[in-house]
Formats: C-alpha cells, structure tokens, sequence
C-alpha cells in the first residue's frame, strides 16, 4: 500500500470521501500542508503523527473539507420550504413545532437561511425549530459566532440582509431572534445512530454531499437520513443528487429548482446501476459532511447580468461569462442557458459555455444531451477538467466503467500537471 492510500483510506474510514470525487491531488495537497505544519520529514513519519493525535486526525479533515457555501443558494429550495411548512403546519393542525435538519450545516449559512425564510413566511418562534449538524468542529463554532462576510451574500436578492443582519466593521452580524432559532451541533452522517433518540425531522436538507461518497456510502448515508426524515416528510438536495435519489426509491415533488424528494409508494427501491459520484470541479476549494465542503456545481463568479437585459457590459464575453456562472448558481437554469445561446451567437465558441450547458442538461436529467456538450468542450479544450470528471460520471452511469476510467486518468493528469506548475 502506497504512503498516499493510507490517507486515502483515513479519510474514507473518517468522513466517507470517495478520492475519485475530489481528485488524488486535493488530498496529496493537504497531506503535504499538514506534513509540514508537523514538521514531519517523511509520509511514514507524519503518518505516525496522525495515528497518535486526535487534534491531527480533526487538523486533516479540516484542511480537506473547506467549507464552500453562501446564504440562500439555490433560492427555489427556500421558496418551496416557505409552502410546504404552512401545509405541513396545518396538517399537524398547529400541535407541535415543525422540525426542520440542516447537514452538513457548514459555518450556518444554510440553517439560518432556512430561518430566516420561514421568518420572512409569517411563521412565530414557537412554530419552527431548525437543527445544524456539520462534521467540522471548526465550521460549527464559525456558525455559532453568526459572522458574515460579503462572500456570504450572493446573487441578487439580498434584501433580507437588511431584514437580519447589522453592519459592524464592515462584517454582517445576524440577529437574535434568527439566532435563536437554530441549534448547532457537531455530528458525522456516517454514524448510524446518528440523532437516534431524535423524532423525524418534517424537512431535511442534505445537499451536495452524496455526491462525494463512493456507491456502498451513498447507501449508507441514504438510510440515515430516510430515518431522519419524516414519512411525509422531504428532502432536499443538491441539483446533481436527483437521479441518485430516484435510484434509491425517492421522487421529486415536482417543482422546478426546487431540489426536494419524497417517498415513493412502492416497497422496494430499484437497484443502483454503477455510479461514480459526480466530482468537485478542481479549480475550487473543498461541502460539506460536508464533506467535504460543499461544492458549487458551477464555477463561481460575483457580478450578475440578465441576459433578457443586454446593456454595453454584454458586449464584453468575460462579463457574459460571469453572468452565465452567477445566474447558474441561482438555480436560473432557464436564465443561464439563454445566457449560453447569447454568449455562442456573439463570441467564438470556448470550452467553458459548453461546459455549463453541459452541466445545466445534466441537472435535468438529459443525459445524452449533457454528453454533446461535455464532448464539445473536451474538442475545444481537452483537458478541461469539469468536463473530463462529469462526463466520465455520465459514462459510468451507463454503464461504461472504461471509458469513465480513462477520463478520470485524463482528469488526474491534469490536475497534476497544474499544481506541478503552480509549483515553480
């Protein structure tokens, strides 16, 4: 066994994180900060350092599982919540508070989001209470401290910012009372008696986790969270997550960029084809457990332009790209594929437009279309690496474990190559 799979294999055993998610060198690059910080000469020697060390065990996962997140992503999800918890308020007939579980909570932007939602619905203090569970100690004590940044606040609905939060030192301070309503707490999913003296939670959001753990964990995770999750409960995931979760017997309630699942009526779930989770795209830091941070699916980018809206900044392709990124991360799948169209109509093809329509088709589960443009991407740029790791996810998907194998390869290659370079 190589020096490099034994950490694999502790993060595995730890957190669930399947490598071939995140790529070989996201972790060699951590093994090797966490190496140095300990002053150890040799893998063997930090190696030993981590069996005997707690603080070290936690000071890995830390650095593996940096924390990607913002508050109200995917705003559809919080919209519906808002409905569905009147209805479920009122078929509860009023005689108990809606329980609602965040997790991976990272530093609290999901769970005081959830809050803050349901503030803004009408709901009172004594109606809802929101759970956070994260595995990082050191996300949970951030998301306690209730701080926030500008990078916290994305897109461009930010009202409620006014609504909750104070400005002191140029840092957003959320309120009380949103405060109040969430409890936080360190708690790893891979637990099976995880919450196991806990009622079921009415809705629970995991997002963008399963896709970091290898077939066998999915499964694992899965059955923890069924039991977490109310009978009539829902759940809401991350927009690569749905054809997982139609695989392991949940259905989509139906409404667009919303993200939430339910129980289906039958029995018996239909088995798991083979599935390679879908990867964190390499130029971004690690959700997430969560795990591993949680990961956009789409590249990040500040500044938003409607493509219904073309001004003279359109004109320029750097600044319709970061529009086409911003809209994609608001859950405007519609918005952002018009925003693609745009963009091939007026500048020379790049691989990156292919890239997100690719992934856009992907969120909706039209898989060979996905394919198309995945590939087109590859043609204009053959070692993009988002375009290698989702498409290899599509050809395992159905079936095709080579092909999906010498994409990762390629995908691996890659990414070597590019943290050798940054190197000098």
């Amino acid at each position: 066994m190589s020096s490099d799979q034994r950490f694999f294999d502790f993060l595995k055993e730890r957190i669930g994180l399947d490598v071939a998610s995140v790529g070989e060198a996201l972790i060699e690059r951590a093994v090797r900060q966490r190496t140095t910080a300990q002053q150890a000469l040799t893998a063997d020697e930090y190696w030993h350092t981590l069996q005997g060390s707690r603080d070290e065990q936690q000071a890995l996962i830390e650095a593996v599982i940096v924390p990607e997140t913002w508050f109200f992503r995917y705003p559809e999800s919080f919209a519906t919540l808002a409905k569905l918890a009147v209805a479920r308020l009122a078929e509860i007939k009023g005689m108990r508070a809606l329980r609602i579980l965040s997790l991976p909570c990272s530093t609290g932007e999901e769970p005081y989001s959830i809050a803050m939602a349901l503030f803004d619905a009408g709901f009172a203090p004594h109606q809802f209470k929101v759970e956070g569970l994260d595995v990082s100690p050191l996300s949970v004590e951030r998301a306690k401290c209730a701080v926030y940044g500008k990078n916290s606040f994305r897109g461009q609905l930010t009202d409620f910012r006014e609504r909750h939060f104070t400005v002191k030192d140029e840092r957003y301070h959320l309120n009380e009372r949103v405060r109040e309503q969430v409890h936080l707490q360190v708690g790893n999913l891979l637990d099976p008696a995880l919450l196991a003296n806990e009622p079921p939670y009415d809705f629970v959001f995991c997002r963008n986790l399963l896709i970091y753990f290898d077939q066998a964990t999915q499964r694992q995770v899965f059955e923890v969270l069924k039991r977490l999750t109310h009978v009539d409960g829902v759940l809401f995931i991350g927009p690569a997550e749905g054809g997982l979760l139609g695989r392991l017997g949940m259905r989509s309630i139906g409404i667009p960029q919303s993200f939430a699942f339910s129980r289906h009526s039958e029995p018996e779930p239909v088995p798991l084809p083979a599935f390679i989770p879908t990867p964190l795209p390499m130029r971004q830091s690690i959700h997430s457990v969560a795990p591993p941070r949680r990961s956009e699916p789409f590249t990040r980018v500040a500044p938003v332009i409607s493509p219904d809206k073309p001004s003279a900044a359109t004109s320029d392709s750097a600044t319709l790209l970061a529009s086409i990124a911003a809209l994609a991360n608001e859950g405007k799948s519609t918005e952002a594929r018009a925003a693609c169209e745009q963009y091939l109509r007026n500048h020379e093809p790049v691989a990156q437009v292919f890239y997100w329509l690719g992934l856009l088709s992907d969120v909706v589960g039209d898989a060979l279309q996905a394919q198309g443009f995945y590939r087109k991407a590859l043609y204009l740029e053959p070692q993009h690496p988002e375009a290698l790791m989702h498409l290899a996810a599509l050809l395992a998907s159905q079936g095709d474990a080579a092909g999906a194998r010498r994409l990762q390869e390629r995908a691996a290659r890659s990414e070597r190559a590019a943290d050798s370079e940054r190197k000098r």
